[in-house]
Parts: structure tokens; sequence; C-alpha cells
């Protein structure tokens, strides 16, 4: 299951979790982002019991977007102990997303 990020939850979610983290940063009308989308929730229920995976709508939360400097979507930003790990930007077959994971354990 995905958890659905917002400027207010993002730090509490993602920034002080004890589990790497996946965000997938998106907006309705970005159509590589559609194409992603299912991708990060196939991974988020493939891995439930070892990653947080959430989507952040970058239209509606702008302050977490600018902090992290997302210019392009989708991005998937890999967190860390709090702090980025990873980065990909554009859409990408599952095989590239798994492969980031896999160094974050």
């Amino acid at each position: 299951m995905t958890i659905e990020l917002t400027d207010a939850n993002f730090d509490e979610v993602v920034l002080k979790s004890d589990k790497p983290v996946i965000v997938d940063f998106w907006a309705e009308w970005c159509g590589p982002c559609r194409m992603v989308g299912p991708i990060v929730k196939e991974i988020a229920e493939e891995y439930k019991e070892k990653v947080v995976v959430g989507k952040l709508d970058v239209d509606s939360n702008p302050g977490v977007s600018a902090k992290f400097g997302i210019r392009n979507i989708p991005t998937l930003l890999f967190f860390k102990n709090g702090e980025v790990a990873d980065k990909q930007v554009g859409a990408v077959p599952k095989s590239n997303i798994l492969k980031k994971l896999e160094v974050l354990f």
C-alpha cells in the first residue's frame, strides 16, 4: 500500500522512518506519472515489510517539492535514515527502480 504524503506529514513519515522510503513525486496531469504509478504500487505491495512507499502530488504540496528541488516528474527519491540516497527521474522499467531499491538494504 502506498501512503499519501503531504507537506504536513512528510517529515514524520519519510524523514523519521526506520525503514528505507521511496517517494513518488507525481501529478494528475502527468502522462509518464501514470505509467510509473502502477509499478510503484506493485513495489509497495511486494516490499511492504521492508520499505515505506509514498506518493506526493507536487501540485498540492509545493513545499516538499521545492525543498528537494523537484523540477521534473515523475521523480522517485529513495531515502535511507532520513537522507536522500538515490534518485530516478522519468518513466523507467520496474527493474531500474528495483536496482536502486536493493542498494538501500
